[in-house]
């Protein structure tokens, strides 16, 4: 009888299928679990006359392997069923997947680090969260300065006036970066600090909240003006063609002395004058000037020994001129067909 009913279960293991891995699991505690068809057989294995032990026992073992040999089969297939399984992802975009490009933030950020740094600057970027001493009173702002009120700059903790280190904000420009730099370096410096800027202004066509800057600072011995202007001149014919002139105009900033905004013949009407230079010949691209000795002195350098200049400039202001773009709400509205027209700018 148990040899008749081993027999029944081997053609039954032999026909054995499932359409999913429930079903797999199912087959295989009928089978081969503790309380399993295999198992029971076992079981009723100790009542077998001792002359026929050693063929039941030969079955059993049969049926056991192929019992699992069944089963196992049917478990990889299942796996590779769903390993190869072409489900479909409604929520994925739609092929062909078009290729992105560079913001045109990021080409002209770009093609400014590189004109410098082939003039010997390295790159430091410091935090755009920082304190009122790197922002401000390390740059020579005096206490009242308009830069330091609440509408204008974002100020993040503003607890203890006379510490103003306690004085948290985001910076409004990228100058305290070499405020940092120049605190932890030993002369001579030649570094350039790119970075986005946080200012309170009204969002409009020619301003916003946050913009992007580049600022240039080179400290050493015997620094002149006459060795900013030849890397300010440089700068512009790389960017805007061979063909640009420059004019350096005064002005004041509390960092530097003397100080000057510098203006480049328009790119647009070769200097002749048209609506874009306001019939100038001129448009200004970054303001600069020799550092202010009090800089030098606050961030530990000698300024009886060092001298040195700085510059800085908007990105946004550059990739105006280089593309001219009306709106500078543009830049940061994520509309991809105002940056397709930048796919082949590099």
């Amino acid at each position: 009888m148990l040899l008749e009913k081993i027999d029944e279960l081997l053609k039954e293991v032999s026909t054995l299928t499932a359409q999913n891995a429930e079903e797999v699991e199912q087959l295989r505690i009928k089978y081969l679990s503790k309380k399993g068809e295999i198992n029971a057989l076992m079981a009723d294995f100790r009542t077998v006359p001792a002359d026929q032990k050693k063929e039941v026992g030969v079955k059993i073992n049969e049926l056991k392997n192929a019992a699992l040999d069944k089963i196992n089969g049917l478990k990889e297939q299942m796996e590779e069923a769903e390993a190869s399984s072409d489900d479909i992802d409604l929520t994925r975009t739609a092929y062909p997947v078009a290729l992105g490009t560079r913001h045109p933030l990021t080409v002209v950020k770009n093609q400014i680090i590189d004109i410098f740094a082939r003039m010997g600057f390295t790159l430091f970027q410091g935090p755009e969260v920082d304190d009122d001493k790197h922002v401000f009173t390390m740059l020579n702002f005096a206490a009242d300065h308009p830069a330091r009120d609440m509408q204008d700059t974002f100020f993040i903790e503003k607890t203890n006036s006379d510490d103003v280190t306690k004085n948290v904000l985001l910076r409004s420009h990228t100058s305290g970066d070499e405020a940092h730099y120049m605190e932890t370096h030993e002369p001579p410096i030649r570094v350039l600090c790119p970075g986005r800027v946080y200012r309170n202004e009204a969002i409009s066509a020619r301003a916003h909240c946050f913009f992007h800057q580049v600022e240039g600072l080179y400290v050493d011995k015997n620094v002149s003006f006459t060795d900013l202007k030849q890397v300010l001149l440089t700068f512009a014919r790389e960017m805007f063609g061979a063909d640009t002139k420059i004019r350096l105009r005064p002005s004041y900033f509390p960092f530097t002395e003397p100080s000057a905004e510098m203006d480049i013949s328009c790119n647009i009407c070769g200097g002749k004058g048209c609506n874009f230079c306001k019939h100038t010949g001129w448009v200004e691209i970054l303001g600069c000037g020799m550092v202010d000795p009090h800089d030098l002195e606050a961030c530990g350098i000698d300024s009886k020994v060092y001298t040195g200049y700085a510059f800085g400039m908007g990105v946004e202001r550059i990739t105006n001129l280089k593309y001219r773009v009306s709106d500078l709400r543009l830049f940061s509205e994520n509309d991809t067909r105002f940056l397709r027209e930048f796919e082949s700018a590099k």
